[in-house]
């Protein structure tokens, strides 16, 4: 090496010493060129089976509600709602007590002396709820439409996990891509680099060329890193939901293609459990005024009493009866009336901004879903030509010198850029679809 540089004038020396530092740095360009970058795009080849991604993230969707903290909780909440039902509907049930008094007692008549004795008192008590002006009906439907509430907010909880895991099973396909076509840039950039070397061996002028290529293999390689960290993330969020256990990603990048018509949307989203939450929250609100007016009215209770002595001269005494409470006078009892139908009023009102607030952010992300797609389809027209181009401006540059290693570096960099553009805009647009039917019921409706 020494022998020839010895010839080279001082310019190329210069030019060739400038190189020597750039070769020094680029260790890991040269190693990724030895390995050709194939194994993640050949490990990661769609399969045959159409049915397969959709079952796959089904599958995925099935272990993170499974495994979900969240839902389990709302499960939880939603199953002591329907003991609450059940405590309120024993509330007109007979309900029967056992007393007993135990205790030294004594009794003086006139003229006579005082009797003292020791006692052992049993007694029983047996009640029940004769009329209640409806109050417990009205209780029960309280509790009721709380239960309903509960329910819907477990099926949120449940849709939101769904969400979130077919979200982050897209990022991950999108990332899967990108390092893919990163790949795929670095192997086309290698074989411009061997090309360079073949060439500088020959043409010692060219050597910033090489330079020039290997800078941009570098890029390439430090783009290809950030997405393969960017997977990495992706997997590691994902396995907290789903567990350690992930299958491969093939296919999802053309899973949910078609948007869905936005009136359907809209008038399913009337049904969604957010809106058929908050609706349970105002027919129990509505309950709860009209169990409040109930208690103002008349109550009455019929009940049974025994009582005896186990000592002494074992005497004993019962009664039986009907109690009739009728309210005279209650300051609290208008205030709370008002304070329980005004609630209501709200849960109605908040209802319908939700449900307003929600028919336009489906019509936003509709939109969103309809350009990502439509971006989508445009690129792959500008991909087309971009594949003439960087084939026309690479054989000129080979062949017939009319082009520089830029104008190579250029076409095959928009090329590249080009493609992962078509990537994003493709699960860009999926994942507003996906969000489109977890909006409007449940993301799984394009899945089964």
């Amino acid at each position: 090496m020494s022998t020839r540089t010895s010839a080279l004038s001082l310019i190329t020396r210069a030019m060739l010493a400038a190189t020597a530092l750039t070769l020094a740095g680029t260790g890991m360009a040269h190693a990724a060129c030895a390995e050709g970058l194939t194994p993640l795009a050949q490990r990661d080849t769609p399969s045959g089976d159409a049915s397969a991604p959709r079952l796959t993230l089904l599958n995925l969707i099935q272990a993170a509600e499974q495994r979900s903290k969240a839902v389990g909780a709302a499960k939880l909440l939603a199953d002591a709602a329907r003991s609450d039902i059940e405590e309120t509907k024993a509330g007109a049930l007979p309900t029967a007590t056992l007393s007993a008094a135990i205790g030294p007692s004594g009794d003086q008549m006139e003229g006579q002396k005082t009797r003292n004795q020791f006692q052992v008192r049993p007694g029983l008590t047996v009640s029940a709820m004769l009329y209640d002006s409806g109050r417990n009906s009205h209780l029960t439907q309280w509790r009721t439409s709380l239960a309903e509430a509960a329910n819907q907010g477990q099926i949120s909880t449940t849709e939101q996990v769904a969400l979130q895991t077919v979200i982050l099973s897209f990022e991950r396909d999108r990332y899967r891509l990108h390092a893919q076509v990163w790949s795929q840039y670095a192997a086309k950039v290698c074989t411009l680099v061997d090309s360079l070397e073949q060439i500088v061996a020959t043409d010692r002028g060219r050597g910033s060329e090489l330079v020039q290529a290997r800078k941009t293999l570098q890029q390439v390689l430090l783009s290809r890193a950030q997405s393969m960290t960017q997977l990495r993330l992706t997997e590691t969020r994902l396995r907290r939901l789903v567990g350690d256990s992930l299958p491969e990603a093939n296919g999802l990048s053309a899973l949910m293609l078609q948007t869905p018509a936005l009136p359907e949307l809209q008038s399913q989203a009337t049904g969604a459990s957010s809106i058929a939450q908050l609706a349970a929250q105002a027919d129990a609100a509505d309950s709860l005024a009209r169990a409040t007016d109930a208690g103002n009215k008349v109550q009455a209770n019929w009940l049974v009493s025994v009582a005896k002595n186990a000592t002494g001269d074992h005497a004993g005494n019962w009664n039986a009866g009907i109690t009739i409470n009728v309210p005279l006078l209650n300051p609290a009892a208008a205030p709370a009336s008002t304070s329980a139908r005004l609630r209501a009023e709200a849960a109605r009102v908040q209802r319908a901004e939700s449900l307003d607030a929600l028919q336009n952010r489906l019509a936003e992300v509709h939109e969103q879903a309809s350009a990502a797609l439509v971006r989508a389809r445009d690129t792959v027209t500008v991909l087309k030509s971009s594949e003439r181009v960087r084939d026309d401006t690479i054989a000129q540059w080979q062949q017939l010198g009319k082009r520089s290693l830029f104008d190579v570096i250029s076409a095959e960099g928009d090329h590249f850029n080009l493609r992962i553009a078509y990537v994003d805009a493709l699960h860009d647009g999926q994942e507003s679809i996906a969000l489109l039917y977890s909006l409007a019921g449940s993301v799984k409706l394009p899945l089964n």
